[in-house]
């Protein structure tokens, strides 16, 4: 039943009674609010700005009602990201469905670590984005770097589906490639660069992770067997026989995964550990390899 309320009110006044539910619901008031915001934000169409300077004028029954479904949502733990069908990567909105991971903060390491290999690989590098997902790395790449090839890969088609939809949207969808493949198979390239976000929760984990994520966001680009490794293990051998001379794997890890990701590396014959880069939180989170 609908928590907000029936009479005329602000703007204002209706994503308070929403932050009122989100609380009943259990989350902390800071959380509610900034939640509460983003999806009335989103309803409108408005900036933070806008939102700030104009909340306290009246709100018409359509944006009462919208915010009643999407508090809903919300109250039931459904990712904001999915609610409002959105997520910033570097500086651009990318479209999410529930059949794609949401883009984190994190991973924008990776896009940082892959521009400072790029700086030493031919001009028309060709990038390959292992388990793009939204599409984030690939079309990030593609446009920071426009003289650059990317290959992007995914086992989803539906997750396909959402990163052609960004690249069309960001500009890039003459210079990505999409294919439905894993990081286990022979795709027939010599990439000068790889990267992925690949899974890398242990099973073992599933029960500790909150619902927003484990009850919404897909398994196969969360989970990977009993310790976390099996893409990335598929991923160092790819890169292994497959990286062009000089070539780059970069891709992130779980905050307690680098010496096994060192492991698999110093077992790879052409490979060798460049860097593990830590988070603000200095968690290691981004592995540089080099061929050797």
């Amino acid at each position: 039943m609908s928590a907000l309320p029936d009479a005329e009110v602000t703007y204002q006044e209706c994503a308070a009674a929403a932050v009122r539910r989100l609380e009943r619901a259990g989350f902390a008031p800071d959380a509610a609010r900034l939640d509460v915001a983003v999806l009335a934000r989103s309803i409108l169409d408005w900036d933070q700005t806008r939102w700030l300077t104009d909340r306290h004028r009246d709100a018409p029954p359509a944006f009462v009602e919208a915010l009643d479904a999407a508090t809903a949502r919300r109250a039931r733990r459904e990712p904001v990201a999915y609610i409002v069908g959105r997520r910033e990567f570097f500086g651009r909105d990318f479209l999410v469905t529930p059949a794609v991971l949401i883009p984190r903060p994190d991973t924008e390491m990776v896009v940082t670590a892959a521009l400072e290999c790029l700086e030493s690989l031919p001009t028309d590098a060709r990038v390959l984005d292992v388990g793009t997902g939204s599409g984030c790395l690939a079309v990030t790449l593609a446009a920071e770097r426009p003289a650059v090839r990317v290959v992007a890969i995914d086992v989803s088609q539906a997750a396909l589906h959402v990163a052609r939809s960004n690249a069309e949207r960001l500009g890039t969808a003459d210079r990505v490639e999409f294919r439905q493949a894993s990081a286990a198979q022979d795709l027939g390239l010599q990439p000068h660069l790889i990267v992925s976000n690949p899974p890398y929760v242990r099973e073992a984990e599933r029960v500790t992770l909150p619902p927003d994520v484990v009850d919404f966001e897909p398994s196969t680009a969360l989970f990977a067997g009993s310790d976390g490794l099996d893409v990335i293990r598929d991923l160092v051998a790819m890169a292994d026989r497959a990286l062009a001379p000089g070539g780059c794997l970069v891709f992130e890890i779980g905050w307690d995964q680098a010496e096994q990701a060192r492991r698999l590396v110093d077992g790879a014959q052409g490979l060798a550990l460049s860097a593990i880069k830590t988070d603000i939180e200095s968690r290691p989170r981004v592995c540089v390899v080099c061929r050797r």
